[in-house]
């Protein structure tokens, strides 16, 4: 293909991602430079795998091992993820979710399941970050520990500390120009999957005799180390593979900077799943044939990481560092690209007017041509969530239940009301599309939504005190509520002033259904009339 060939392409393309965000209701603001690997890129790093695995092994390990929920687990999401790709498909916009509420809902509940879904969405990816960046900060404190023998002592403070600079150094990354963050994900994915493929062949090669378990212990062996029936112990144990395949709604927050987002996002959402929780099932088996049988002694050790113990038992203390330190650059890697997703929805959001602040966090900068407001929000979010590590361990662990559950939310409020109002609201799919399966895919999905949202907020063991309950409900419950108090406020809550998504192009008269194409055109073509 000729150079001026791919350039008309381009140019064909780039004003079909424009038309059809016209018909949404929103001008074209960001740059489109991410192309379809790099939008695959995002949802992936975020996912992480080794990483991922690493900051929630400790979940796992005590509630019946790595293996068996994964699999169970990864297959519910994957209905989960398909649902998404069918939404994303039909209206890619960075503000995603709310806006599916809006549109999908009945007028009676449209303004507040959508103004529900965009707050719990945006908790939920500041958690996410929190989340994230907590598990490198905590790997990096590993790693010290490592290195120093033992002589090193990880205390809550020390760890808020590097925490702190680690979420302060991704809020410096994300605000440079979307051209740069781009093509920083063919890193990530690079540096993600040659990490699993690592973990993969050289651990079991490492791993001593005597610490290598056999078929029957590795695939059929069952551990409580809590007090709670094995079956519920069992069902705990999905937070490690939920929490690692979760925030593939990242990749949709990009779509006003997608090229092709109309295909790229929905199936990067579909792929980041597939390949997450093939690569993910066996990075789990690769652990559990090679983590010997002293599981609390994995649970206990001075690092504080099981996954450390695994690798230095088998590697030794010289080749487990060189390979943490990959693991703490590919958990970074995905803090930055979380941190980026995160920062496009609160931008999307505080668009439509929704959030505190907005006037100023809907801006664009400049010099970058990116939302360095809402990266600084997103930032100040992070660290203050951060700060429940002074709260207590299981206060912080919360952090981890929070991303999901709000997330959760979030995820299932469109899916259902897509179908649930489908006589009214005007449905159109677009190039994704489940078919016959679509109805099947929302059903199961949003079941597997709730029941994991309710099981999250389960302490970790049954017999609990005010210092090792799930702080989950208290931090989740009170933004939600913070919420709906201020949309309910007397004269000056969202319930006077909130419409849903308020559109930014000249002359758009879409209401609450989808354009027709003429009317998009004629939109968009009133809109850069306007701007010239």
């Amino acid at each position: 293909m000729s150079a001026d060939v791919r350039r008309q392409r381009k140019a064909a393309i780039a004003e079909s991602d424009e038309r059809l965000l016209a018909g949404l209701g929103y001008k074209q603001e960001f740059q489109r430079e991410f192309r379809p690997l790099e939008v695959f890129g995002i949802a992936f790093s975020i996912v992480g795998l080794v990483p991922s695995i690493a900051s929630v092994l400790f979940y796992s390990i005590p509630n019946g091992g790595p293996v068996a929920m994964w699999a169970v687990a990864s297959t519910f999401i994957f209905f989960g993820g398909l649902s998404m790709a069918e939404l994303a498909s039909a209206a890619p916009t960075s503000g995603g979710l709310y806006f599916w509420a809006h549109s999908y809902s009945s007028p009676k509940w449209r303004n507040l399941l959508a103004w529900i879904v965009g707050y719990a969405n945006t908790i939920g990816m500041i958690s996410s970050v929190a989340s994230v960046d907590w598990g490198a900060a905590v790997q990096i404190m590993a790693a010290a520990g490592l290195s120093s023998n033992g002589s090193f002592t990880m205390t809550n403070s020390k760890t808020f500390g590097v925490y702190v600079a680690v979420v302060l150094s991704h809020t410096v990354v994300c605000s440079l120009g979307t051209k740069i963050l781009a093509r920083l994900q063919n890193v990530y994915i690079a540096l993600n999957i040659l990490l699993c493929f690592a973990i993969i062949i050289a651990l079991p090669a490492a791993t001593p005799r005597e610490l290598k378990n056999s078929p029957s212990y590795a695939l059929g062996n069952f551990t409580n180390l809590y007090d709670w029936p094995n079956g519920f112990a069992f069902i705990l144990s999905f937070l490690a593979p939920v929490w690692t395949i979760c925030s593939y709604d990242s990749s949709v927050h990009i779509s006003e900077e997608a090229s092709n987002a109309a295909i790229a996002v929905p199936w990067s959402i579909v792929w980041s799943i597939s390949i997450g929780g093939i690569l993910g099932f066996a990075v789990n088996v690769t652990l559990a044939f090679c983590m010997g049988q002293d599981l609390e002694g994995l649970m206990n050790n001075s690092l504080g990481q099981p996954m450390a113990q695994i690798f230095l038992n088998s590697f030794g203390k010289t080749i487990t560092l060189a390979v943490w330190a990959f693991i703490i650059l590919a958990q970074y890697m995905m803090g930055s690209s979380m941190m980026l997703a995160t920062s496009r929805q609160s931008f999307a959001f505080a668009r439509d007017g929704a959030l505190p602040f907005s006037s100023w966090l809907y801006r664009m900068n400049s010099f970058t041509k990116t939302p360095v407001n809402t990266v600084l929000f997103c930032a100040a979010g992070s660290i203050a969530l951060g700060a429940l590590v002074f709260a207590g361990t299981q206060a912080v662990n919360a952090v981890f239940s929070i991303s999901n559950i709000a997330q959760y939310i979030a995820y299932s409020i469109p899916i259902a009301a897509r179908w649930i109002w489908r006589k009214e609201n005007g449905w159109t799919p677009g190039p994704f599309s489940l078919g016959a399966w679509s109805g099947i895919c929302a059903i199961v999905s949003v079941i597997w939504m709730i029941f994991t949202s309710i099981v999250f907020l389960f302490p970790t063991t049954s017999s609990t005190s005010a210092q090792d309950m799930n702080y989950t409900v208290v931090v989740i419950g009170g933004v939600l509520i913070l919420s709906l108090v201020w949309y309910y406020f007397p004269v000056y809550g969202g319930v006077h002033w909130f419409e849903g998504p308020v559109p930014t192009v000249v002359g758009y008269r879409g209401g609450r259904k989808w354009m027709a194409q003429k009317d998009v055109e004629e939109v968009h073509d009133a809109s850069v009339e306007k701007e010239k």
